[in-house]
């Protein structure tokens, strides 16, 4: 079987089309955002003024929309990471509104996606421990909007974390 390029998902996908050097940029940066031009451009093949290019277009283009640090939240005193489901008492659009909103302003929550299925969304919650949680529980997420129902799970542990499907670049 052939190994697929980030650039036949993106063109499958209605993605906006990526050559090797785009991919090769992307893939370069997610692995170190904070690479110099003098280093990324000599790891993925081009000039140092066609590399700062190329970095400009694909900025313009929103597909680097920042450069962000990759923080140990456990190092920070943040052990714990809870995923917690939630169900509305509404599916009209003024009850999705009022709970993002809310949600927006729950310091705890780090991501939160809404979804199909049963539950409308899923938060993602740093805390430090149990009873940290249950007290953001009953400070934040047990005051938002519209929750007919909340479901709780503890990640044990990180099995994957990626900002990037693992997807081979082909090579220069």
């Amino acid at each position: 079987m052939k190994a697929a390029r980030m650039s036949d998902f993106t063109q499958e996908s209605g993605g906006i089309p990526l050559d090797r050097f785009d991919q090769a940029i992307l893939s370069a940066l997610v692995a170190d955002a904070r690479s110099s031009l003098a280093e990324l451009a000599p790891r993925v093949g081009l000039s140092s003024t066609a590399c700062a290019r190329r970095l400009k277009a694909l900025e313009e283009r929103g597909l680097i929309s920042g450069y962000h640090a990759a923080v140990d939240h456990k190092r920070l005193g943040f052990a714990t990471t809870v995923l917690v489901r939630i169900r509305l008492d509404s599916q009209r659009e003024d009850a999705f509104e009022a709970f993002e909103k809310a949600v927006a302003r729950c310091a705890s929550v780090t991501r939160c996606y809404f979804m199909s299925g049963y539950d409308d969304y899923e938060l993602v919650v740093l805390c430090r421990d149990i009873a940290d949680f249950e007290h953001i529980h009953k400070t934040q997420l047990a005051r938002l909007p519209h929750v007919a129902r909340m479901q709780s799970g503890f990640a044990l542990r990180d099995v994957v974390d990626r900002s990037l499907p693992a997807f081979p670049v082909a090579p220069a």
